[in-house]
């Protein structure tokens, strides 16, 4: 877990919290995070029982464009792109035929994209959003919060932020106050502030 800034399992139970050291650490291994992640606080008391998980998230990277795929050539009414990037083809490809319909955009094959249209294709082509990766890491971050806390702990709180995020379980209906409480305590350990 070199790769946090900040990492602590608390629990009562000396034991416990070495043991879901482990357990987090592989999570956030199997599932690419840590690169996400700069901080990550996990405190589980087993006789409330709660589980709670507070972290700060790593500066994400931004929308992709279709600049970002490759180099885009525009003659009037005409668009050639030439991808030098695959990753985001099919999105890329998508967002064209839904902006200039699908007998608009052709695909000869998988390094060039080429757009007709009516009317002039501006200039602004180059800056339309095609994929926000942010969506697919933060789905994994709640999954992997999820995976983390113990079964049967299915009453839960969470908040997933552009820069932080909380995850509260338990086996109990969970007061507003206490998960307010644990929260802010959680985040305050590690030097960082949440408002709820």
């Amino acid at each position: 877990m070199d790769a946090l800034e900040y990492f602590q399992v608390e629990s009562p139970e000396p034991a416990g919290a070495e043991y879901y050291r482990k357990i987090v650490g592989t999570v956030l291994q199997d599932l690419d995070l840590l690169k996400i992640i700069s901080k990550l606080h996990v405190f589980i008391d087993p006789r409330i029982p709660i589980f709670v998980a507070v972290g700060v998230i790593r500066k994400l990277p931004s929308l992709i464009r279709v600049r970002d795929t490759g180099s885009v050539k525009i003659e009037d009414r005409k668009a050639t792109i030439s991808i030098s990037d695959e990753t985001y083809l099919a999105s890329l490809v998508s967002v064209l035929t839904s902006r200039f319909g699908k007998d608009r955009v052709d695909q000869p094959d998988r390094f060039t994209v080429i757009i007709t249209s009516d009317e002039p294709i501006g200039s602004d082509l180059e800056e339309v959003p095609i994929a926000d990766p942010r969506e697919g890491i933060y789905r994994d971050l709640v999954y992997a919060l999820q995976y983390m806390a113990p079964e049967g702990f299915k009453v839960r709180r969470q908040d997933v932020r552009s820069d932080r995020f909380y995850y509260v379980a338990s086996e109990d209906t969970l007061d507003d106050m206490m998960v307010r409480t644990l929260v802010r305590q959680k985040f305050s350990l590690m030097g960082v502030s949440y408002d709820l």
